[in-house]
């Protein structure tokens, strides 16, 4: 379903972002989290057009509607009200909900009763497609869940085209180079969406995974179209060398539980040939067709081109905390390692372009610190792998962790557990101005 934006409003808002962002700083909960004014966040990378960007931006900022195909749970109506800190494409102050179950040691995500994820929204009671009335009832985690209202907050996407367009063996490589105590895991996972401009996806390949919070994504389109269904309950058709992609195509039902017929949305019925409840559909996939959803495709197209977070100011205590941040082992995981895009580049972002995001995007066993969430018959220790968090333009965020539970980057320091203890203890052996100059130098990537 494509949106009708009026850009000229939403432009002229958009030059206004960087002298309003700082606006709110004074109230930052943590002096760590501070300035968010610099102008340069949130522009566009080269390798498409600005009257483009600003299509895909408006409707990455666009809020979804029952007729749209929103619910009927949801955890947001929109992709830029979670993405939000800084300068749209941020991370959110939005903390989702997961729960879980472990039997005989293996995980069980309760997909019977509608896990792992909880939609914490419902669709307002409206007058169904059949003239009934409708009322969604609120996800509730389960009795039988035994892993418990488990955090997620909202990652920020700035950049993240440029870590799409690297090869696996670039993250195979920096995992060969890790000390054994250390090594991350390379996260291999089936595309279910792939990528047209890369030749070397398919529906099924794999590629290593690089983005959520357990590297369980392969590619930003896929992303999208996850996001769109899992926190925004709309459900999308796509094709690709002929073949139709239904895996975004199944709406989340309240604790399993399927919604009477009309009163899932009010979204228009899907083109003839696609399945019946497909809110937003390209229709037939005759002729080798390869078409991605127009939203979905817009989405991933802001991702793509949004440019990495600018550098802070180089102060002292920055200069001073560089040399600490390596000492430490902080370095291990969150390498200062340069990546530099490839030539051809497979997903339209600049040639050998340098960058440096500051995470190896490789699951790490994180211990207490691991979520113990995961996947249908994951392990234990599988559900503590964590995915390393880019520190690049931490700065901007107001929460840090996966869940949100801390402000300062210090005690996020300290959570540290599993691989990450042994950088943790050196970073509590430091003295005081050196844990205060090695904060510093993080704020300041």
């Amino acid at each position: 379903m494509k949106h009708t934006v009026d850009l000229y409003p939403f432009v002229a808002l958009l030059a206004l972002l960087p002298a309003l962002s700082g606006c709110g700083a004074e109230n930052m909960p943590d002096e760590d989290l501070g300035s968010v004014s610099e102008p340069l966040l949130g522009e566009q990378l080269p390798g498409i057009s600005a009257p483009e960007f600003a299509v895909a931006k408006a409707t990455f900022n666009a809020v979804e509607e029952v007729d749209e195909g929103l619910g009927p749970i949801f955890n947001e109506r929109g992709c830029g009200v979670c993405h939000s800190n800084g300068a749209l494409g941020g991370a959110g102050d939005q903390i989702e909900r997961r729960f879980g179950r472990f039997v005989n040691g293996v995980f069980d995500p309760l997909a019977n009763l509608g896990g792992s994820l909880r939609q914490l929204f419902r669709n307002d009671p409206f007058t169904g497609a059949n003239g009934q009335s409708c009322t969604t009832p609120l996800e509730v985690e389960p009795s039988s869940a035994t892993v418990h209202n488990v955090g997620r907050l909202t990652t920020p996407l700035f950049g993240l085209g440029l870590v799409d367009a690297m090869p696996d063996s670039f993250f195979d490589g920096l995992a060969a180079a890790q000390a054994s105590s250390i090594r991350g895991v390379v996260n291999r996972v089936s595309t279910l969406l792939p990528n047209p401009s890369d030749p070397s996806q398919t529906v099924g390949s794999i590629r290593v995974g690089r983005f959520g919070w357990k590297a369980g994504v392969p590619n930003l389109v896929q992303f999208a179209a996850d996001a769109y269904v899992n926190e925004m309950g709309i459900t999308t058709q796509s094709c690709f060398r002929g073949g139709s992609v239904l895996a975004f195509a199944t709406e989340s039902a309240p604790n399993g539980v399927k919604q009477p017929a009309g009163c899932d949305d009010l979204a228009p019925p899907p083109p003839a040939g696609v399945p019946t409840g497909v809110d937003d559909a390209v229709g037939s996939c005759a002729g080798n067709r390869t078409e991605i959803q127009e939203d979905v495709e817009e989405f991933a197209d802001f991702m793509t081109f949004l440019k990495p977070p600018p550098r802070g100011n180089i102060s002292q205590a920055v200069t001073r905390g560089e040399p600490l941040f390596t000492s430490t082992g902080c370095s291990g995981c969150h390498v200062s390692t340069t990546f530099r895009t490839p030539s051809p580049s497979p997903n339209g972002v600049p040639t050998n372009f340098a960058f440096q995001p500051f995470s190896d995007f490789l699951a790490h066993d994180m211990g207490a610190l691991g979520d113990q969430i995961g996947n249908a018959g994951d392990s234990l220790a599988v559900t503590r792998r964590m995915r390393t968090a880019p520190l690049w333009g931490v700065r901007f965020r107001h929460f840090l962790l996966h869940d949100g539970r801390t402000n300062n980057v210090a005690t996020a320091i300290q959570a540290h557990d599993g691989q990450g203890t042994a950088a943790r203890n050196a970073f509590n052996a430091l003295s005081s101005t050196e844990r205060s100059n090695l904060v510093a130098y993080v704020l300041s990537l």
